[in-house]
Parts: C-alpha cells; sequence; structure tokens
C-alpha cells in the first residue's frame, strides 16, 4: 500500500531464517517496550548499577507474571 522501498535487499530477506529472525525480534521488542512504558525503565531514577540491575530484573519478572495467564492458556489448549 505505501511505495517505500525496504533497506534491506532481496537477498536477505528471502530466506525463511530471516521470517524467523523478525518474529524472534518482535518478541524481544515487546518485552522492553513494555518495560521502558510501563515499568519505568525509559527514565530510571536510580543512581548505581546495581540498582539499575535490580530494577531491570524486577520489571523483566513483572513483565513474565503478566504474560503467565496466556502462556499457561495457549498451553492448556
Amino acid at each position: 500500500t505505501s511505495r517505500r522501498a525496504s533497506a534491506i535487499d532481496r537477498r536477505a530477506t528471502r530466506h525463511a531464517g530471516y521470517a524467523l529472525s523478525q518474529k524472534k525480534r518482535k518478541l524481544i521488542e515487546e518485552a522492553f517496550g513494555w518495560a521502558k512504558t510501563i515499568g519505568g525503565l525509559a527514565r530510571p531514577m536510580l543512581r548505581g548499577a546495581s540498582r539499575l540491575a535490580f530494577k531491570f530484573t524486577l520489571v523483566m519478572a513483572a513483565y513474565d507474571l503478566v504474560r503467565l495467564p496466556k502462556l499457561l492458556a495457549a498451553v492448556a489448549a
């Protein structure tokens, strides 16, 4: 529908591995996007690498808990 051309040429995008890579990339980007918008990691108000690492772990654990009902429903189905 748009008349834009891709920056990646057909030699790279024609392989099945590229499509798989894009699907995996979307899953990863969703987690980081959630962490930045909902989890407060866009502008963390912390000092020190250890505190930021703890907040990152906590936010990612929360994201896993949010996803858990959907994952369990998929396994049960």
